[in-house]
């Protein structure tokens, strides 16, 4: 999909900041005399060579998910410290996506926290921008799939006891090994396509077959996926947690599991370095 993208004038967005400046003040006299306060702090305006990044989290009713995002947060912020980097939700969780880029004029770039094509990405994304006209605004690809995210299911399985074969002995016993791939699922067929392009990419890292699987749209489930690799002989199935945070979605995974599953992607170096190279990229295109 290619990011949708508007843009303004710098003439334009300046009439357009100072009518919502002016707008804002009458509204704030106005509030006053009433006895109540401005309903929106003053608009951020930011330069095309340092656009604000925008991480657009699903959002979760999981304190641990949200407390997880935060720290991908600060690893970002870390990482970056002269980018304006805020966190904005989908739903669920504040802050949400329109008070984010209420706050926000001039370019931004938002950076989906997804792993595939699907509804938000192609459908609530570009709305929801569109209904912010003071920003010009680009949406990045979503996170998956990404070799990055191959090295960090690699490193959670490891994390869970997952060895790599180290000799033939081993090699011959971990032949009878394999791996589900743990998704949310969709019922956009483009986002099927891009969980069996991330699995492909984790069975080569691994050297085991991987396969697909869904938990709350898409099949096979993830029970169904592990009972079939059982099925065709192999011993020892893992579960990989292919999702940004804990919640209902990854215990739900774990539960189908029979041997080691590893825990969500989370706050990782390599999530943040994933998430910081599709800001540049769209930077880099939009200014090119």
């Amino acid at each position: 999909m290619t990011p949708p993208t508007w843009t303004s004038s710098s003439s334009d967005l300046l009439a357009e900041i100072s009518q919502q400046f002016t707008a804002r003040s009458a509204g704030t006299s106005a509030g006053t005399s009433a006895g109540r306060p401005a309903v929106r702090p003053p608009l951020v305006l930011h330069s095309a060579r340092r656009p604000a990044l925008v991480l657009v989290a699903h959002g979760s009713r999981d304190p641990a998910a949200l407390a997880e995002i935060r720290r991908l947060l600060a690893l970002l912020r870390g990482a970056r410290p002269e980018l304006d980097v805020r966190l904005a939700h989908l739903g669920l969780n504040a802050p949400l996506l329109p008070d984010v880029l209420a706050e926000l004029a001039g370019p931004v770039v938002l950076v989906p926290l997804l792993l595939g094509r699907g509804y938000h990405v192609k459908v609530d994304l570009p709305a929801l921008l569109a209904a912010a006209p003071q920003v010009s605004g680009t949406i990045t690809a979503p996170l998956g799939p990404d070799g990055l995210l191959t090295e960090v299911l690699y490193e959670r399985l490891v994390e869970a006891g997952w060895s790599d074969p180290a000799t033939v002995r081993e090699r011959h016993r971990h032949g009878r090994d394999a791996v589900v791939l743990a998704a949310s699922g969709s019922r956009d067929p483009d986002a099927a396509v891009d969980t069996e392009a991330q699995a492909r990419l984790l069975a080569r890292r691994l050297h085991v077959p991987v396969v697909p699987g869904y938990v709350a749209a898409g099949s096979p489930s993830v029970a169904e996926a592990v009972a079939g690799l059982s099925a065709r002989g192999y011993r020892r199935i893992a579960v990989a947690g292919y999702f940004t945070a804990p919640g209902d979605f990854a215990r739900l995974a774990a539960a189908a599991g029979d041997w080691l599953t590893s825990a969500p992607l989370g706050a990782h170096e390599l999530m943040a370095r994933l998430v910081l190279a599709r800001y540049e990229h769209s930077r880099l295109r939009t200014a090119a």
